[in-house]
């Protein structure tokens, strides 16, 4: 009996330990999740965000516009402002470049074509924000000069106005084609006396964007009025009277479409017909209310709920929808395609959205993530190439790197195919091998000199991380030759890196950029500075920690750059904000530093610098981004961290946990599976992570799998108010690591001058210490023991080696000044634009036409006055001297050269002057050379004087910021 109750018990503890262990229920809504959107978040500040009415991905963005240029003005709004111009139907969320504000209208009192920015008579009016409404797919405001309230509402490509006029008020719309951006043709179509259609194409950013409109008023109106009596060219502007007797309120139906107007009238009959306004309002706010669901937290903090569901929206509104109901869409070729197969889409912000967005849509959106891809290679095939920043079926060549390229790997290596997969490995493989943004030099040095391109050190370490993509994907594939190429390529961020400084610096004529500065903003890096730049090696962090000497020096890295002060110097770069020491926030380069940690076995300094960003860098404000929104990116990075972790190496199908915001999250999948995410004890001052179960089993991992989270299943974390030993051992550690088809660095010259006097000592160096180096001044090489001594002008070259594997050869031309030649300058240059340093004007070398390749000394809002003391007296017969013209970097000519000569340095004669009219516009960057010609005269020092244009002229953007010029200068040539 007792052997039989034995078997008994042990039978049940056998069945109960098979049972499932009880899971974790799914995160609940407690009320609308709309209602928790703010879209007046990113308003304000330099967040660039707008109010107004738009669909998830639509194409339609119905808002008003309350400002016209400048900067803070790119989305058409500014929450400092308190006057509106209109509502038009195109606005870009959180960029950097402004464009669209298509086809405004707005209903006043009077005919009067004039928008008011000239403080005359207009159209515009005053508002309050007290009177001000926005929601997603809705935005309401009082108009409080004309009395009138305006509501807005859409569907994808098709909207809604509603004017409520004051009883008895004359009702006037306005519809100006006009408005913001240069037009390049408009036309209206009176077609009844309720309907009108158009076009409008502009150029702004996007050089040629075609738009066409057709609108349906709900009341005829009893006259319209033209601007010059003009219905087609540049200037279309039309007010449309209404007989005020037959009601207060007038709806403007309206739909847009790139292809023709036929699309625009299919567009909004099919989508909004006959459906009232709040029919469309209560739809299109009901799919918004499922796309935010898909995301579902719990969280009694309303401030922090309201920026998790405002940036969760933020993340939906683009890319935008760029095709008409029935498939058709303008491709890049600027030719009318069709496809039922996938939505087409544009607004691409890829520089940014790569790093978090598009991994976001892994998670959440991967239906639309395929057509995101079929997309780019749509693209491909229509203009060539796959996009990097598109806008409105133009290529905008804006930012650099080619981004599209780890948004199909990452994707791809995470399960979501359905596209052509050896199509889209072709149009990767291109991306990466054309001879354009320095590609050229990349492939061939393994780094982009400064010299040759701009940007150099930002462009050399995107590329190898996207190279790093294209390898993963190709040994995916099981193509070799592929995955050994990329492999190697992925490493060329080694050749950027000087050890004697640990920062990742531009390599000018295979020297070090210098005098070195890592808080100073210059060419070398893309809206960053050296600190913002040396961490972005995502793809082989190991290595990196190797040439760094080990993980303690990494700690010790990112401490100072958390820590140093949150100045920097040269270039002022508006992007830089959100600075947490050199961390900049506000720009996507800094956006996986915090993370970091966790590869140095440190994650409680993640969670710390994750929290404090989470809950100081992002508020419930119109200020509430610490930067431009980028089409998502900002908050994709806070919809990920809140939930506890972040896509730190898109391709690796890892995510690394920093520490979550809130005490549940539920992410409902479309498969229909959830995954849960439970923070027990979080709090204030509970912001460190004690233990994590995933699935109910122990999980001390410090990185998390894309592949446990599409499962579905649960994540629970236990918080505590202090550092824990959790994820701290190296079994448990995150690791990207480039184990393969090793490089070796090209070797560097540490110290020499390019442009010497009688000789110099050049001491060469590489990031491989136990690499060979190899030099030559000819076609023998020898190997490098010492530094040895260049005394006259020649060609060296330099190569490393190992074990069999070579470096690329670099060739530098070491220039020999005259010894005797000496200058001095009594005005001072910019560091960042010094062309080589003190000798620059006289070294030999001379400056192409694009500024930012190191070979121009730049003078900012300052004369050039440069004397040359040729050593004796010498007959001299002319003197020349390079000046660069880029207007649009505000880069101008002198107003007047002048040329004075000297037997003593004391007394100077005026021989020659020149007035240039440097105001004259000139759309492309060129050199002039100034040349000054006469009679042998024996002097022994020359003076040239550059005078300084100063002020911007009045045609030019920077006027209206008070902008100043540049001088670029160089070589300064006596024969």
């Amino acid at each position: 009996m007792k052997k039989y109750f034995l078997l008994l018990v042990l039978l049940s503890i056998f069945l109960n330990s098979c049972k499932p262990k009880p899971l974790i229920s799914p995160a609940q809504k407690d009320q609308q999740l709309i209602s928790y959107v703010n879209p007046f978040i990113g308003t304000g500040g330099h967040g660039h965000t707008y109010p107004g009415a738009t669909s998830p991905f639509g194409m339609m963005q119905l808002s008003p516009d309350t400002r016209l240029d400048g900067w803070d003005g790119c989305s058409g709004y500014h929450y400092s402002d308190s006057e509106i111009f209109g509502f038009s139907h195109t606005h870009l969320s959180g960029t950097g470049v402004s464009d669209y504000g298509d086809i405004l209208l707005m209903p006043t009192n009077k005919v009067v074509f004039n928008n008011g920015a000239d403080g005359k008579e207009g159209y515009k009016s005053k508002f309050s924000h007290d009177n001000e409404i926005a929601e997603p797919g809705y935005y309401k405001v009082y108009l409080d000069d004309t009395n009138i309230e305006v509501e807005l509402t859409v569907k994808e490509r098709s909207g809604i106005h509603k004017y409520q006029f004051a009883e008895g008020s004359k009702q006037v719309i306005i519809l100006d084609l006009e408005h913001r951006d240069e037009v390049l043709d408009s036309k209206l179509t009176i077609n009844s006396k309720t309907a009108v259609s158009g076009y409008r194409f502009s150029k702004a950013w996007a050089t040629d964007q075609r738009l066409f409109f057709d609108m349906l008023f709900s009341k005829p109106f009893t006259k319209v009025t033209f601007l010059n009596d003009r219905t087609a060219g540049k200037k279309v502007k039309a007010a449309f009277e209404f007989d005020n007797a037959t009601g207060n309120e007038i709806n403007v139906t309206i739909g847009i479409s790139p292809v023709d107007e036929e699309g625009a009238i299919h567009n909004w009959q099919l989508e909004i017909g006959s459906k009232t306004f709040e029919e469309i309002k209560k739809e299109t706010q009901g799919v918004w209310e499922q796309q935010l669901e898909k995301i579902v937290i719990e969280s009694d903090n309303i401030d922090y709920k309201t920026n998790f569901y405002t940036a969760l929206y933020h993340t939906m509104i683009a890319p935008n929808l760029y095709q008409d109901i029935d498939g058709r869409y303008r491709g890049m070729d600027m030719k009318i395609h069709k496809t039922k197969e996938f939505d087409y889409y544009t607004v691409f912000s890829l520089w940014d959205t790569f790093r978090a967005a598009h991994p976001l849509y892994t998670i959440i959106e991967q239906n639309r993530t395929n057509d995101f891809i079929n997309t780019f290679l749509a693209k491909y095939d229509e203009g060539g190439i796959m996009p990097i920043w598109d806008l409105s079926a133009s290529y905008t060549g804006c930012m650099i790197g080619y981004h599209a390229v780890p948004v199909i790997a990452d994707a791809y290596l995470k399960g979501i195919r359905n596209y052509d997969v050896n199509k889209a490995f072709e149009a990767m493989k291109h991306s990466a091998t054309r001879d354009k943004l320095g590609l050229d030099s990349y492939k061939k040095h393994g780094f982009i000199p400064v010299e040759k391109e701009s940007e150099s050190v930002s462009k050399t370490l995107e590329y190898a991380y996207d190279d790093w993509t294209i390898a993963e994907m190709a040994k995916a594939l099981g193509k070799e030759d592929d995955y050994k190429t990329y492999t190697e390529r992925a490493q060329y961020y080694k050749n950027v890196f000087d050890p004697s400084t640990h920062f990742m610096r531009g390599r000018f004529r295979n020297t070090w950029f210098s005098p070195f500065d890592p808080f100073e903003v210059n060419f070398n890096y893309t809206e960053a500075n050296s600190w913002q730049y040396s961490f972005y090696v995502p793809q082989d962090v190991s290595g990196f920690i190797n040439l760094l000497g080990g993980k303690e020096n990494l700690e010790k890295q990112l401490d100072k750059l958390f820590t140093a002060k949150n100045e920097t110097s040269g270039r002022n770069q508006a992007d830089i904000t959100g600075l947490i020491g050199q961390y900049a926030h506000g720009n996507e380069p800094s956006h996986h530093m915090a993370y970091l940690y966790n590869f140095v076995n440190k994650p409680y300094k993640t969670q710390e610098k994750v929290r404090q960003i989470l809950t100081e860098l992002y508020t419930n404000d119109p200020a509430g981004i610490s930067g431009n929104e980028d089409c998502g990116q900002m908050s994709a990075w806070f919809v990920l961290s809140s939930m506890g972790f972040y896509s730190v190496t898109p391709g690796s199908n890892q995510y690394i946990i920093g520490a979550p915001l809130f005490p549940k999250a539920s992410i409902n999948l479309e498969s229909g599976k959830t995954f849960t995410i439970v923070a027990d004890s979080i709090s204030t001052t509970n912001k460190y992570i004690k233990s994590v179960e995933l699935n109910g089993e122990n999980y001390p991992y410090t990185f998390l799998k894309h592949k446990d989270i599409v499962a579905g299943g649960s994540l629970r974390f236990v918080m505590t108010d202090k550092p824990s030993t959790w994820g701290t051992e190296d079994a448990y550690i995150p690791v990207t690591e480039i184990k393969e088809h090793l490089i070796v660095a090209a070797p560097f010259i540490e110290t020499g001058d390019i442009a010497f006097k009688g000789k110099t000592t050049v001491t060469l160096n590489s990031v491989n210490k136990d690499a060979s180096i190899y030099y030559s001044f000819g076609d023998e090489f020898m190997k490098y023991e010492k530094p040895f001594t260049i005394s006259e002008k020649t060609n060296l070259k330099v190569y490393a080696e190992k074990e069999g594997q070579k470096s690329a050869t670099i060739t530098t031309e070491f220039f020999k000044i005259d010894p005797n030649v000496t200058i001095t300058l009594k005005t001072k240059y910019a560091n960042q634009y010094n062309g080589g340093g003190k000798n620059a004007l006289i070294d030999g070398i001379i400056g192409a036409e694009d500024f930012r390749t190191g070979t121009w000394q730049g003078y900012a809002d300052s004369d050039v006055i440069a004397t040359v003391d040729l050593g004796k007296l010498k007959e001299i017969s002319s003197t020349t001297i390079g000046f660069l013209e880029d207007q649009q970097s505000w880069i101008f000519l002198p107003t007047k050269v002048e040329m004075y000569v000297s037997t003593n340095n004391k007394t100077f004669t005026k021989t020659a002057s020149k007035i240039i009219d440097a105001t004259k516009p000139n759309g492309k960057a060129s050199v002039r050379k100034i040349q000054f010609n006469f009679k042998n005269k024996k002097v022994r020092y020359v003076k040239v004087v550059a005078k300084k244009l100063g002020v911007l002229p009045t045609w030019h953007l920077g006027y209206k910021h008070n902008g100043r010029s540049w001088l670029f200068a160089d070589e300064i040539e006596i024969k």
